[in-house]
């Protein structure tokens, strides 16, 4: 079961930084991972929809395991209006898609927040799943609250 979605972002990548290995490389199975992995830093920011909502930024500091999964680890902020600011962090695991410009994301997904009217979200097991379409430089994901 899949609970109660909370939000929908369809968001830019912004930026991507890699350290000695390129992932359009990887992608196209010109370049393994090699025996000691990889990091790519990707940037994003857009508009986040649904329960939470407003604009959101943040970096996927990234791990390409030798196996070709990606590890993820999430760090970004949402901020919904009147001052009202979201910490959001998540891990889980990126595949790629054989083939195709396109990274399957499953996220575990944990919100952090003071703000009185938004205190709900503290606690809660939320689960994400979508993609990174690399050729339209989008992230697409929905959040689930358990």
């Amino acid at each position: 079961m899949l609970g109660e979605k909370i939000y929908e972002y369809a968001v830019d990548l912004t930026s991507m930084t890699e350290y000695g290995l390129s992932l359009a490389d990887v992608m196209a199975g010109t370049a393994a991972p090699p025996p000691h992995g990889a990091r790519f830093d990707g940037g994003f920011a857009g508009q986040i929809e649904g329960r939470v909502r407003g604009s959101i930024s943040g970096t996927d500091f990234s791990f390409l395991r030798p196996d070709g999964v990606l590890e993820l680890n999430i760090h970004a902020t949402i901020d919904a209006g009147n001052g009202v600011l979201i910490a959001l962090w998540a891990d889980g695991i990126g595949r790629f898609r054989a083939g195709e410009p396109i990274i399957d994301l499953a996220e575990n997904v944990r919100l952090t927040t003071s703000h009185e009217s938004h205190l709900w979200v503290n606690g809660r097991q939320i689960w994400a799943t979508g993609i990174v379409d690399l050729a339209a430089g989008k992230v697409i994901l929905q959040g689930y609250m358990q």
